[in-house]
């Protein structure tokens, strides 16, 4: 209809390039009001814009694209959260609509199939591609979930991406003290010994994806 406006739209992807290509595919019938590359900016955006749509890849630093999109929905409930995404693990998969997700598409797909997930989403529908492995609603499992709280998440992927505690800390905007003490419960309460094994925990529960 001529004048009516079009959904309006985030896309979070780490590379800039893949981001801005999604931006050029989609403008023709989408308003794409913002492009992000990271965890905090998403949520930071899209708390501010109030997309209908947040388009975006599981895989990013400071936050990762689960736990981000989580915490819009619980904020945002009426945002539509489509992944696309190289990483076609059944059990992330399960994980991302135990989250809230309402598509998930590899980033291999067509445009057309892109937009169909997008259009099924903001119609109340649920979109998994059929390039992806099918998963039984009833007998899906889930990603191991880890005992730690949101604060901790945060720290456990920069740690775990290689940031000092000072650059954790100004990520965070905590003290380096108050991150030190983070990683201390967090090794404290998972067992963890050294460095290493916090990668290997980020890794095995999807805080961080290599």
């Amino acid at each position: 209809m001529l004048g009516a406006s079009r959904p309006r739209i985030v896309i979070a992807d780490d590379h800039t390039l893949i981001a801005e290509a999604f931006k050029k595919l989609l403008a023709n019938d989408f308003e794409v009001v913002a492009t992000v590359h990271d965890g905090r900016t998403l949520i930071e955006i899209a708390q501010r814009l109030h997309p209908d749509v947040v388009l975006v890849d599981i895989g990013m630093p400071l936050l990762n694209g689960l736990e981000a999109a989580q915490r819009i929905k619980r904020t945002l409930p009426d945002v539509k959260v489509v992944y696309v995404t190289i990483n076609h693990d059944p059990d992330l998969i399960a994980e991302a609509f135990r989250r809230g997700a309402s598509g998930f598409v590899p980033k291999t797909a067509a445009v057309s199939e892109l937009l169909s997930a997008i259009y099924k989403a903001l119609n109340g529908e649920f979109y998994l591609s059929p390039k992806l492995k099918a998963f039984d609603e009833d007998s899906k499992t889930k990603v191991p979930e880890t005992p730690l709280t949101a604060r901790q998440v945060e720290v456990l992927q920069l740690l775990a991406e290689g940031r000092s505690m000072r650059e954790a800390a100004t990520v965070l905007n905590l003290t380096a003290r108050t991150v030190a003490f983070h990683k201390y419960r967090i090794m404290e309460n998972l067992r963890l010994h050294n460095d290493a094994e916090v990668v290997q925990y980020a890794l095995r529960h999807h805080v961080l994806f290599g």
